[in-house]
């Protein structure tokens, strides 16, 4: 198995694992947490496609490289901002969006 299918394998997985906890939990917090785990993994994937090309014998080229730090840069900035409005909800609404139930099981 090379290197870029081992890399590949892993950014099916981590896309996979993202869009299974945007679908299945309901909580914001971790909604957010799973759209950048699949963020993570397209960037992995975007990287090894990049890096396939150079393998083969073709100049690299650095627009890919260019296009996934300005992905990152954005994610963060997209995800600051989002974990910030949350916050502010959170703030506004005086709840988290946690049942009562899962606290008390948590203090415990």
């Amino acid at each position: 198995m090379s290197t870029a299918t081992l890399f590949g394998l892993c950014a099916a997985a981590l896309v996979g694992l993202g869009l299974y906890g945007l679908i299945s939990d309901p909580r914001p917090l971790r909604k957010i947490l799973a759209f950048n785990l699949m963020g993570g993994g397209i960037f992995i994937l975007f990287g090894v496609i990049a890096r396939r090309g150079a393998a083969a014998g073709f100049a690299g080229d650095p627009v890919p490289q260019a296009m996934v730090i300005t992905g990152i840069v954005v994610a963060f900035a997209a995800t600051a901002l989002a974990v910030t409005l949350l916050m502010r909800l959170v703030d506004a609404q005086g709840s988290s969006g946690i049942d009562d139930t899962e606290a008390e099981d948590e203090a415990s």
